[in-house]
């Protein structure tokens, strides 16, 4: 027993099981299965976690103020694993939601009291308002714009590739607030209200025929000023913890195969079976190439509890950026098997090979992963700096004022 604990685990284990005995549902569990949508939560999901927030199960190391029970990391660890037993979902969000944790370590108490309830059960959809079209892969560069007029702030400027902007009721937020100190020192972080008037979306046609993706144009939006995350104009250190959340998740999995096939799409043993029926399993280089993959997710799993034993709530882990960038190669090194597997097998398409659609969209949709929540490039840049301990890279603009910083 954990003596900074309330409860021994074993006690804590029996209640786990007893009150997933009682409402995990056979019923319920083909229900959730049933209702996926691709955006935002179903009834059906949102139902479930109300019941998990209020059970307190959702987010089992946050302080009992905030639907929590103020347990340690071990005893939470003993929480999540009696769910997937049952694959119930629900509980871990201390560590998976992002735009909660997010709130929790930066938001001001009116904004918590108001989001973080509806955030736990899947009531309030998200996106992010990070990248623009100048930017590039340097957020530091951004020039939209956030003046603070009375009691809230007026937005002006213009994102892209914004996943959900389209259903989003927040979007969280960077802007320029100050343009007379260096990039890194003028930005703020907000949760913005993404449906009013001032805010267009426009959806993006991507690789794989889908538009995940969109252009936000902002335009006089408002913002409240108790939307603010973390101290005025030092959003960057706010950004730096949201970003630690998001690599995390991208680090511990990925989106699977659209349609049809085996739907383990994460799991190497696909690999396996698609090998198997495709009568090319006793190859020695492709079983070597399939070995390697089952120890790049094992070293993966390895490193991500590293790095969430490093993180702690309101801070960032460096070690992210390595989970991150060892999924992308999964993913990129998971389709490429696929398609050597299947062979000329690969180029066909439709529901009736179902097989080669799923590689060939695992093959496109694994550069959202290298793109998203910061390039494989910038991950690199980051584990060199502040893992390995190498030099920074030369920024000429660092420490002058943005507003003479040379616009491309």
């Amino acid at each position: 027993m954990d003596t900074n604990n309330k409860i021994a685990d074993e006690e804590l284990r029996a209640q786990v099981r007893s009150w997933l005995g009682e409402n995990w549902t056979q019923a319920k569990a083909a229900s959730l299965k049933q209702h996926q949508p691709l955006w935002g939560a179903s009834d059906e999901l949102k139902s479930w976690l109300a019941e998990v927030v209020s059970a307190r199960w959702a987010a089992p190391r946050w302080p009992t103020e905030w639907f929590g029970r103020d347990l340690s990391n071990k005893q939470a660890k003993i929480i999540e694993a009696e769910f997937a037993a049952v694959r119930a979902p629900g509980t871990g969000q201390d560590r998976t939601n992002l735009w909660a944790n997010t709130l929790l370590a930066g938001g001001t108490e009116v904004l918590k009291s108001k989001l973080i309830g509806p955030l736990l059960q899947g009531e309030v959809n998200m996106c992010l308002l990070y990248s623009e079209p100048n930017a590039g892969s340097d957020l530091a560069g951004i020039r939209t714009r956030a003046d603070r007029q009375e009691d809230h702030y007026v937005v002006n400027g213009q994102k892209v590739w914004t996943s959900g902007a389209m259903t989003a009721d927040y979007g969280m937020l960077i802007a320029r607030t100050d343009w007379d100190v260096p990039k890194h020192q003028g930005i703020s972080y907000f949760y913005c209200p993404m449906k009013q008037e001032g805010i267009e979306v426009r959806p993006l046609r991507q690789i794989t025929n889908e538009s995940q993706f969109n252009e936000v144009f902002i335009t006089d939006a408002l913002i409240p000023a108790e939307n603010l995350l973390g101290n005025f104009n030092q959003g960057w250190q706010m950004l730096q913890t949201a970003l630690a959340y998001e690599r995390l998740i991208m680090g511990e999995g990925a989106r699977g195969p659209r349609s049809g096939g085996n739907k383990k799409a994460k799991n190497v043993e696909v690999l396996i079976a698609l090998a198997r029926e495709a009568g090319v399993l006793e190859q020695p280089k492709l079983r070597q190439d399939i070995a390697q993959m089952i120890a790049y997710k094992k070293l993966n799993a390895l490193n991500g509890a590293r790095g969430k034993a490093d993180i702690s709530q309101g801070a960032s882990s460096s070690l992210m950026s390595l989970g991150k960038l060892a999924m992308s190669r999964i993913l990129h090194e998971e389709a490429r098997l696929r398609t050597e597997i299947l062979g000329p097998g690969s180029l066909f398409e439709g529901s009736d090979y179902s097989d080669a659609e799923n590689a060939n969209f695992l093959t496109f949709q694994a550069y959202l992963t290298s793109i998203g929540g910061g390039t494989d490039q910038i991950q690199r840049n980051i584990i060199g700096e502040r893992v390995l301990g190498l030099p920074k890279e030369p920024e000429v603009d660092k420490k002058i004022p943005f507003r003479e910083v040379r616009a491309s």
